[in-house]
């Protein structure tokens, strides 16, 4: 059902325009769609967040009290409260109350965390210290595959990003294994049919891509997101016609292909020293890429797209003004030649919406 509630909506509008239905069924198979949705509610988020807050508090008293325990009553108390949140969340899924039961998971998945630096802490277990962030990520994924929890997952990326930022901070390099634990989460969001964990994988990628060129950008680093921007948009684009059934991916795929594109030559120009006329070219090109992304937002009906691109050309516009302020001949030649793409970009849309009203008039 990946982007199926907007679709409906404009078949339900063309549909009774056409006549085909009346006000009444059109009422009646909105109600009967959203009564199937698996949305985030108030009760299911405000739910999810007094689990992990449970969870935290619980593991809270447990390390107040850490140093008079036994060390016996410490792993099996610590035992206790992880299978206990899983045995709650299988039950509660058993019942039909999948909202706690994702809860049950995350407080589980939170306290499989603070069990793994309690136990470190107990063993005064030394050692590279993202490595703890990590065996907690793959727990948590773990437990999102097996109990089918789309939170649980979601919290596994948010993990495994943290882990990937970290080593890339002690490093100072791009940390590529991170790419290993995405693909499994993103594979288990595809998995699970989850168009919103279909979004975080896409901008966890984009973080990642625009971190390599932030990091390599005295040797080709922005370049290098700029054409991976263009190859991602290329190979989504090919997706749409070669598989639709996967079209909310090829979709999202398009979307963060303009937004790194267009951080890469953001960068190029306002990031390095590039000459006036590579500085132009540049600056036209990211005004094209914005306009492509307002065409693309107003064709395919993705607001995401359009007000990318209503934002990206806002701001190419200012800070080009900002850059050029004190060269008014630079000024004047870019806004003119801007001036001229934008204009054949009106008349191309023009001609394509004419042609359109022309096909649907004789169908």
């Amino acid at each position: 059902m990946w982007g199926y509630q907007q679709k409906l909506k404009t078949d339900l509008e063309r549909w009774r325009a056409a006549g085909w239905i009346d006000d009444a069924g059109a009422r009646a198979i909105q109600a009967d769609v959203a009564s199937r949705r698996r949305g985030v509610g108030l009760p299911a988020a405000l739910a999810i967040l007094a689990a992990v807050l449970i969870g935290f508090a619980v593991m809270s008293f447990v390390g107040a009290n850490w140093q008079d325990m036994p060390r016996v009553l410490r792993l099996g108390l610590l035992t206790g409260l992880l299978w206990g949140a899983y045995g709650l969340a299988a039950e509660l899924f058993r019942r039909g109350l999948d909202t706690f039961g994702h809860a049950a998971v995350l407080a589980g998945c939170a306290i499989f965390g603070a069990n793994i630096m309690l136990v470190s802490q107990m063993y005064h277990m030394d050692g590279n210290a993202p490595d703890v962030v990590l065996v907690w990520g793959a727990g948590t994924l773990l437990a999102g595959v097996l109990l089918r929890s789309n939170p649980a997952l979601a919290f596994a990326l948010i993990l495994f990003s943290v882990w990937g930022m970290w080593e890339t901070g002690q490093r100072e390099a791009v940390h590529w294994p991170y790419l290993v634990p995405w693909a499994l989460v993103s594979a288990a969001f595809y998995w699970q049919r989850w168009e919103p964990g279909v979004h975080l994988s896409g901008l966890a990628l984009t973080g990642f891509i625009l971190t390599y060129g932030a990091i390599h950008h005295s040797s080709g680093g922005y370049e290098t997101v700029v054409l991976i921007g263009a190859l991602i948009g290329a190979l989504s684009a090919l997706g749409l016609v070669t598989s639709p059934r996967l079209t909310p991916v090829w979709r999202g795929g398009i979307l963060y292909a303009l937004f790194i594109a267009f951080a890469g030559l953001f960068a190029l120009q306002f990031m390095k020293s590039p000459e006036l006329g590579e500085f132009l070219v540049l600056s036209v090109l990211a005004l094209a890429l914005t306009l492509g992304a307002v065409w693309w937002g107003l064709t395919a009906d993705d607001r995401r797209a359009l007000w990318l691109g209503y934002f990206g050309f806002s701001l190419q516009i200012l800070w080009v003004y900002g850059k050029t302020v004190g060269t008014l001949l630079g000024s004047s030649v870019f806004f003119l030649t801007a001036g001229f793409v934008v204009a054949g970009l009106a008349y191309f849309a023009y001609r394509l919406h004419q042609r359109r009203d022309i096909q649907e008039a004789l169908s």
